[in-house]
């Protein structure tokens, strides 16, 4: 097994021990709901890591996340998560959050579709989502957070109450786009269940269609 891989595993595991043990890990206390998958690395090995308070984790649902159908927002939902797979999403007015893309190879980006009253969650069919980081940071309508390379992540301050409506702008259509909810004492929704692992291939599969 490569020792780059080997490493990531055994750092990974040691850090959702610690979580679900209720250790303190950088100073912090994880929740061992805050423990996601970041992919698989060949056979039966799965990497692991945990996802800090105010953190936005985001992925293809087909990577890892899976995808919900929200009874509350009437509306498939997928790609984004503040736990482990995917679900809606909750913040308090006024907090810095950390998106970080979980993928291991897809680049993704967090852009705000549009705001809405409450639910439904009526997604767009062709939104013009922005590709070059618009919104300084802030997340409000039209704010973009640019290009997150895998492994990378942004910060961006929720800084206006609101329900918005937020999707990656280039997986959009496979099914990354998500609800997020600034509210006082706002949480994240129910997760999805976990996607079906994946049938072990003798014939590599390219994953350059999902590139941008």
């Amino acid at each position: 097994m490569n020792k780059k891989y080997l490493a990531l595993v055994v750092a990974s595991l040691a850090l959702a021990a610690s979580a679900c043990a209720g250790r303190a890990v950088n100073g912090s206390v994880v929740p061992q709901s805050q423990v996601v998958a970041l992919g698989r690395l060949g056979g039966d090995l799965v990497a692991f890591a945990t996802l800090p308070k105010d953190t936005i984790g985001e992925e293809l649902p087909s990577e890892g996340l899976g995808a919900i159908k929200s009874a509350k927002w009437q509306a498939e939902l997928g790609g984004f998560t503040q736990q482990r797979y995917s679900q809606s999403l909750g913040f308090p007015p006024g907090t810095k959050i950390t998106v970080r893309n979980l993928s291991g190879s897809v680049t993704h980006t967090l852009d705000v579709v549009k705001e809405i009253s409450g639910p439904p969650a009526d997604f767009p069919k062709n939104p013009n989502l922005s590709i070059p980081a618009k919104g300084d940071g802030k997340l409000e309508v039209g704010y973009a957070s640019g290009p997150i390379a895998p492994g990378k992540s942004v910060t961006v301050t929720l800084v206006k109450a609101g329900t918005y409506l937020i999707g990656c702008a280039y997986h959009y259509h496979e099914g990354m786009h998500d609800v997020l909810l600034v509210a006082k004492h706002a949480a994240p929704g129910e997760q999805a269940t976990p996607p079906p692992t994946p049938k072990p291939s003798a014939t590599p599969t390219s994953r350059s269609s999902y590139a941008p």
